[in-house]
């Protein structure tokens, strides 16, 4: 008897196979990204982790092995002993990029991610206000950079990280008396910021995060009174050079006991804050911003593309920001299939 033709083709090998996951995260800090890996794992979605210190790759391959990657890289990663990492995953993204691969904050985030100054040119560009700045490649042109600076100044790394390195001097003879004692040290890429503090009015700064190119929420830091320093950590470093507290992220502000609040910035401030993301091509991150007590200005001073969203989010911003970038993802996945 003949076999009966249903219409139906048996799946080859290859389609009954399991499929490999659309999506890669690229990171190096091992704790900050656990709840968007669980976030991920609650809804099922396919992912691999690349931990950046151990990562390496062919770039004569033409196989992208996922059709998605997000970078999670941190800037901070020199101050755990994985700098050399930073400037390898330029080069990893460039080549995925290369290859077609959407990639989350890739390598024009990246870039700004990595460079202060960057983040200054791009904030010029689009015509916004900024500190008071000038950039420097040697300790010894900070005296010289600061002449036409009003004092207080702060000595900002290039390559940031959670407030790394942040020295604030309040006269020209302590930032001197610093160059001279060698104390002054400029980061990862050698390059730094000498720029103008600001005090803070009403002793808080204010940070708005974006997702997609769109505004997501914005929280208000209350500083401790201790230093208003221009990084995400509010206590950095005295004019000697020692820490006052462990460098921290804002957005984990609240567990070292600095007020947190939720807070809704005027529409101008919203479009800014959109522009200045999308300039600097971040899919994911953030813009801090103060008002100088002085003169009553807005002033931006830095962009985020590692944004790991404000502790107890439900309750400071009212919803779980981690399933609005899920969200995201899984879109992005489903148009790089397509």
């Amino acid at each position: 008897m003949s076999a009966v033709k249903t219409g139906i083709r048996a799946p080859s090998a290859a389609e009954r196979a399991p499929r490999s996951p659309d999506l890669a995260i690229l990171y190096e800090h091992p704790a900050w990204f656990e709840k968007v890996f669980a976030e991920l794992d609650r809804r099922g979605v396919g992912y691999v982790k690349l931990h950046a210190p151990e990562h390496s790759f062919d770039p004569g391959s033409r196989d992208p092995s996922w059709p998605v990657l997000f970078n999670r890289m941190s800037p901070s990663a020199w101050r755990r002993e994985h700098g050399s990492g930073l400037f390898y995953t330029l080069s990893y993204l460039g080549y995925l990029e290369s290859l077609g691969t959407r990639v989350v904050n890739g390598s024009t985030a990246f870039r700004h991610e990595l460079s202060k100054a960057l983040q200054l040119s791009l904030l010029r560009s689009l015509e916004l206000p900024f500190p008071k700045s000038r950039v420097i490649h040697a300790p010894e042109q900070a005296p010289r950079a600061a002449r036409d600076l009003r004092f207080p100044v702060i000595v900002k790394p290039n390559v940031g990280g959670s407030g790394a390195g942040v020295v604030r001097f309040d006269r020209p003879e302590d930032l001197q008396r610093a160059v001279e004692g060698r104390q002054l040290t400029l980061g990862f890429d050698h390059v730094a910021l000498v720029q103008e503090f600001l005090p803070a009015r009403g002793g808080f700064i204010t940070r708005v995060e974006t997702l997609n190119g769109r505004y997501l929420y914005g929280i208000r830091v209350y500083l401790s009174g201790q230093t208003f320093d221009l990084c995400p950590a509010d206590i950095c470093q005295t004019t000697g050079g020692q820490e006052l507290a462990a460098p921290g992220c804002v957005v984990e502000a609240s567990k070292a006991g600095l007020r947190v609040e939720g807070y809704e910035p005027p529409a101008a401030i919203v479009r800014a804050v959109e522009s200045i993301t999308r300039g600097a091509g971040i899919d994911v991150g953030g813009v801090e911003f103060l008002v100088d007590d002085r003169d009553g200005q807005v002033y931006y001073y830095d962009v985020n593309a590692l944004s790991n969203f404000v502790a107890d989010a439900p309750t400071v911003v009212g919803f779980d920001p981690f399933v609005r970038l899920v969200d995201f993802l899984e879109e992005t996945i489903d148009a790089a299939r397509r």
